[in-house]
């Protein structure tokens, strides 16, 4: 990921998934949050869903996305897509993105090599 400039890093951020992406340079991304219910004391799960722009259309149904505040772009729109964290190839296939730092952590870039050299 590109470095951020300082007023980037001070956004607000929020990490959630893709759960639809129908319009055009807008997908619409559901952030769960886990609270606990200030009477009873059980954990309440709550989703918020955000509008987020998306200017290359890159998101997927499915896709982990890392959301930044924005500037208002539209009535509903104020949150951009900064990052993907985990694509996938449609609903429900999720795929790690394509990062060097992951597949030498998880030894995966050894097992590719390999596999690579027998063909």
């Amino acid at each position: 990921m590109a470095e951020l400039l300082p007023h980037d890093a001070r956004r607000r951020t929020k990490v959630g998934k893709v759960v639809s992406n129908k319009m055009q340079k807008t997908v619409v991304v559901a952030v769960e949050s886990v609270r606990q219910h200030s009477l009873y004391g059980r954990n309440v799960r709550r989703t918020t869903r955000f509008k987020a722009h998306d200017e290359e259309n890159r998101c997927q149904i499915g896709d982990v996305v890392v959301i930044a505040e924005s500037r208002p772009i539209s009535k509903e729109k104020h949150w951009v897509v900064r990052e993907i964290v985990k694509e996938t190839i449609g609903p429900g296939l999720e795929l790690l993105a394509e990062e060097p730092a992951i597949a030498v952590a998880t030894g995966t870039a050894d097992a590719d090599e390999d596999a690579e050299e027998e063909s």
